[in-house]
């Protein structure tokens, strides 16, 4: 307890946020033991996501002194002079955190540029590649977390999000960081206006001439709204119609309970009002905008879709207005196995990489096009790059058109390749809308295009199994029971293969993920959320579509729940 109270005093004295001060010296003087160890007993570990964690006092919070020692640490592993630009959402606090990481690295001998005004996270994304003197660019956001967080997203040169070593690297120089009181801090610097970049580039994108089609749309209190309205109305689409109740950022997000597209009763509001004025779809962004969830009506009512089946209609979108063998789609290990079997069809190349959407961007070496950096900066990162059945960027030129995961995150491009190294949630907004118009113009729905995908490849279907808990040693003791007895069958099918993807055998980095292959090309994987207390497992069963599609969909829900129940009896 006195080694606790001496870390906090030690933080109080250096501590430049008078709120925070409060809230810790009240800790002090009632002697409170549990709350100084929930402070000081941990800290926020500054991974290949950055930070992301709840607000207050002390190393293991979100605060000032955490931001300006992060700064202090990313300012040691950039080059001198280099110019760095700091985006930030709406969240509590965004904004004090990037104008003091902006002060940090001026103090550092760095030039630092703050947007003027709140801008989601591709936004800022794309923005860190289009310049040669752009060395980093600092995200401050907590995307999809509940109000009470705040985050810290450290993109590279290339625009993508950071990649081992360089996370450790920061993470050093972070640990070797005194006082932030002790800090050189500069002042003054430049502040950028406005989205026209980044919205020259999206509303450009090439993916069909069809733009017949209603829609509303929720950024669910975030930062989406007045980037995607403009992008939309420059790519020539009618407006869509925007959820009132909604539409103005708001950090305590007050009509959800969590600001996540994927999570239940998120979109009530907005399919209410699609249900109402009779629209062709929902589309949501999260707080950030860098992620993209579709709802679209049905005959038993409107119908959220999975982040894989709006993946691979987005990918056959792509393909089929864009050329050259040259091209590469990607996506992760826990996504659905279908978009390897659309790049065959295709003719085109194929990545499979770890979860996370700063690997899907390595996978093509994360060329830059817009504003083009071609090849290495001296200060770039190993690629990480990780492709059975696709091609080493190393190997020979590609072009990464189109990458996506499961959790509703997508990068859309053209023959250009794509416009963001990271998830744009605006950008395929707009394929998706592009998607659905031309199906219109045919008598079609995106639900009619799913049922011809799966005539053609079979039925693909996914669906997740999360656990939270609050003691994360239960994750790791699940983890190690299947690592030491791995199940021989699961939901009926046999267990065919097993990986311990901490020992990969191919040529992914290795990662705290198990791996299990099915008869009949269904799949398992189980793995520690990397943002949450959480252990996710995601579940996908393959079925061959020779008749009725509703048949099959129905065979194949019931045996997800057959799989679901076996792979949680499986962790106890």
């Amino acid at each position: 307890m006195s080694d606790l109270r001496a870390r906090a005093e030690e933080w109080l004295g250096q501590d430049p946020d008078p709120r925070t001060r409060a809230e810790l010296q009240a800790i002090l003087d009632a002697d409170d033991g549990a709350a100084l160890a929930d402070r000081f007993g941990a800290r926020l570990e500054f991974g290949t996501a950055g930070l992301r964690g709840e607000l207050g006092a002390g190393p293991n919070r979100m605060n000032r002194v955490t931001v300006m020692r992060a700064a202090a640490g990313l300012a040691a592993r950039l080059p001198a002079g280099g110019r760095v630009i700091i985006g930030f959402d709406a969240r509590h606090g965004s904004r004090r955190f990037a104008d003091d990481t902006a002060a940090v690295l001026s103090g550092a001998g760095l030039r630092p540029e703050v947007f003027a005004d709140p801008v989601p996270t591709p936004v800022l994304a794309h923005f860190t590649r289009a310049f040669d003197d752009i060395v980093a660019g600092v995200m401050v956001t907590a995307s999809h977390n509940p109000p009470r967080d705040n985050g810290y997203k450290v993109y590279w040169a290339d625009g993508a999000q950071i990649v081992p070593p360089t996370d450790a690297e920061i993470s050093a120089a972070i640990d070797a960081v005194g006082r932030v009181d002790g800090l050189p801090l500069g002042e003054g610097w430049p502040v950028h206006e406005g989205a026209d970049l980044y919205l020259d580039a999206v509303s450009s994108l090439r993916l069909g001439g069809d733009r017949d089609v209603s829609i509303v749309y929720t950024p669910l209190h975030g930062v989406g709204r007045d980037v995607l309205l403009t992008a939309f109305e420059r790519a020539g689409f009618p407006a869509p119609t925007v959820v009132p109740e909604q539409a103005e950022p708001d950090p305590d997000f007050p009509t959800v309970d969590f600001p996540n597209p994927e999570e239940p009763g998120a979109l009530d509001l907005a399919l209410g009002l699609a249900e109402a004025r009779g629209a062709d779809l929902v589309i949501a962004n999260d707080p950030d905008a860098d992620r993209c969830a579709v709802a679209v009506p049905s005959p038993s009512g409107w119908r959220s879709l999975t982040g894989d089946e709006v993946g691979g209609l987005l990918a056959e979108h792509v393909l089929r207005h864009t050329t050259g063998g040259d091209r590469l789609v990607a996506t992760t290990i826990v996504s659905s196995s279908l978009l390897r079997s659309i790049a065959a069809a295709h003719r085109v190349r194929f990545a499979e990489t770890l979860t996370g959407f700063k690997w899907i961007m390595k996978a093509a070496g994360a060329q830059s096009i817009f504003g083009g950096r071609g090849g290495s900066s001296p200060h770039s990162e190993p690629g990480g790059f990780g492709g059975r059945g696709g091609s080493s960027p190393s190997s020979s030129p590609v072009r990464l058109v189109f990458g996506y995961e499961e959790a509703l995150g997508y990068s859309v491009g053209d023959d250009r390749g794509v416009l963001v190294n990271d998830k744009d949630g605006i950008g395929a907004a707009l394929a998706v809308a592009a998607l659905a118009a031309d199906a219109k113009r045919d008598g079609r729905t995106l639900l009619d295009l799913l049922d011809a995908q799966a005539r053609r490849y079979g039925l693909h279907a996914t669906s997740q199994l999360s656990i939270r808990v609050s003691d994360l040693s239960l994750i790791t003791a699940a983890m190690a029971r299947l690592r030491a007895e791995p199940p021989r069958e699961l939901g009926g099918r046999r267990v065919e293969s097993f990986d311990d993807l901490a020992r990969p055998t191919g040529d992914l980095p290795p990662t705290d993920g198990l791996r299990f292959r099915l008869a009949g090309g269904s799949r398992v994987v189980v793995r520690p959320s990397g943002t949450e207390p959480k252990l996710k497992c995601y579940l996908e069963v393959v079925l061959p579509v020779d008749g009725d599609v509703a048949a099959v969909r129905a065979r194949a829900a019931a045996d997800l729940e057959s799989l679901r129940a076996d792979v949680s009896a499986a962790l106890g």
